[in-house]
């Protein structure tokens, strides 16, 4: 829900009701993950989607229907051997979507306006809803934003402390429910947390689907060359804010790179001891020159990041790594790099060398292995949540679930 936070926020600013669809639990092969939304407006508009296709038309109508009656409702979506005209999905998994209006009065609307405008203006925070229990919780909704452990939440609309809203009134379920979301929040992830109606650990009475929005995630390209900008353009579509450093101040500048978030004109390695980085920072080092090379990869390579790449030769590659083991980098710190960077994808140009280190950064963020799909007997989509639904299922209709 908060991937469509730009647009939802202008809906709810503008008075509109509508209705989300949110992807909560998946088994199997799926094409979206937990997390992944659809909403439609009273005129029937329609943003986001929650399977590339698939179950679009039937989700479509369950938001149609939630719009109409104001109720949250829960269905699975899955593959019906049995009924190839069913409603499913194609590749044989399953999806349970919860599907929430929001209207004019809904309880929730105060607390998702908040949650959809810091995400908006990609503040961090975290939004847990209720997707499995009781059915007086179902929808409801706490925002969690960074702050001190323990802190307890405030009511919905209040706006203080680090909380907001709330799980139907159970105030330790609150407090429990914020400190998962909130340790969920710190690792940037979404996932699905299982506890019990009176807010102790124990699963089985309330699952929460939580929602992390944190700040997109750095790429950093040293080396202001033809290669980095085609880079850059990549970066910014893979969601990244892009930085363009280069010590040279005719080569960093905007006019060559437009799509560059930020240029710094400053030696490599010295910028990147003094700029903030985290465990998903991506460093791409495009310099191909042993003076700028080594010591920024002396540096990268002892501090905490996603991926570490550098371009050139096997040939360019032996002689770094060889002078990084002369400046005292050990075999584990010297196997975090990728070099020569990107897949073999046979590329020439820029464009296409772009295109191979963004597929070796998007295998190496979510596990996978670079060999074509094709005659591969491997999963198509990989794991797309740190947890998933346990217990019973949220319905038990293969193709769609009854209302």
């Amino acid at each position: 829900m908060l991937d469509l936070a730009g647009e939802l926020h202008r809906w709810i600013a503008e008075g509109r009701a509508f209705a989300v669809a949110t992807v909560v639990a998946v088994g199997g092969s799926a094409p979206r993950g937990p997390g992944a939304a659809l909403a439609v407006d009273s005129e029937g508009t329609v943003i986001g989607s929650v399977s590339g296709g698939c179950v679009e038309g039937a989700v479509y109508d369950l938001c149609v229907q939630a719009l109409q009656d104001g109720e949250t409702v829960v269905e699975r979506f899955g593959y019906s051997d049995a009924d190839a005209f069913a409603v499913g999905l194609t590749c044989g998994g399953t999806i349970d979507i919860m599907v929430t209006p929001v209207g004019a009065d809904a309880p929730a609307r105060p607390v998702l306006r908040s949650a959809l405008s810091a995400a908006a203006r990609d503040e961090p925070a975290a939004l847990a809803r209720v997707v499995r229990g009781p059915a007086e919780l179902l929808g409801t909704a706490l925002l969690v934003r960074p702050g001190e452990a323990g802190a307890g939440p405030s009511r919905a609309g209040s706006g203080a402390g680090s909380c907001e809203g709330g799980l139907g009134g159970h105030a330790e379920l609150d407090r429990t429910a914020a400190g998962e979301a909130r340790a969920l929040l710190d690792a940037g992830r979404t996932g699905t947390v299982e506890l019990s109606a009176d807010g102790s650990r124990c699963p089985g009475g309330v699952t929460l689907l939580v929602e992390s929005r944190v700040p997109p995630p750095r790429m950093i390209v040293f080396g202001a060359i033809d290669f980095a900008a085609a880079l850059v353009r990549v970066g910014k579509f893979l969601g990244y804010h892009v930085t363009v450093c280069d010590a040279r101040p005719v080569f960093a500048t905007r006019t060559r790179f437009p799509e560059a978030d930020d240029i710094v004109v400053d030696w490599p390695h010295r910028y990147l001891c003094g700029t903030a980085t985290d465990a998903r920072t991506v460093l791409c080092v495009l310099t191909h020159d042993a003076k700028f090379d080594v010591p920024l990869l002396e540096t990268a390579l002892r501090m905490p990041a996603a991926f570490v790449g550098a371009l050139g030769s096997r040939r360019t590659h032996a002689d770094r790594e060889r002078r990084l083991r002369e400046a005292g980098l050990n075999d584990g710190e010297l196997a975090r790099l990728r070099s020569p960077i990107g897949l073999d994808l046979g590329a020439r140009t820029p464009e296409e060398t772009a295109l191979s280190i963004a597929a070796e950064i998007v295998a190496t963020r979510r596990g996978g292995t670079g060999t074509p799909l094709t005659g591969s007997g491997g999963p198509i989509h990989h794991g797309h949540a740190p947890r998933r639904l346990r217990g019973p299922a949220l319905s038990e209709h293969p193709a769609v679930g009854a209302r």
